[in-house]
């Protein structure tokens, strides 16, 4: 798969407060079953299966069998390189901006 498609999935799997809440669950509990993911929800288990799909597909969540049981587990690789590639480059001005302000200022304090 192209590396544009793989981000655009990604993207998308983000877009959805339900997907980004079940992302949310498995970083506060990491590898969970489908029936602990449902607990939390206030959807069925079909509509959490179509989400955990689309996490799947952009590799956002993977599975491991234990047994008879499917655990999710997040997958953090993903947003890392979102914010590598777009968000990081964003701070780095933010931060430069307010470093600057900061000497501004101990610099009119002084005078």
């Amino acid at each position: 798969m192209r590396r544009l498609e793989q981000i655009d999935k990604i993207f998308k799997a983000l877009a959805d407060s339900n997907r980004r809440k079940l992302l949310d669950l498995l970083y506060i509990n990491n590898g969970q079953t489908l029936s602990e993911l449902c607990k939390h929800l206030d959807m069925t288990r079909q509509a959490v299966t179509k989400h955990l799909v689309i996490l799947e597909e952009a590799n956002l969540v993977v599975v491991e069998w234990k047994g008879r049981e499917k655990l999710h587990y997040l997958n953090p690789i993903p947003i890392s390189e979102v914010y590598h590639r777009w968000i990081s480059k964003y701070d780095h001005h933010r931060m430069e901006s307010l470093n600057e302000l900061k000497n501004n200022l101990e610099e009119e304090r002084k005078k």
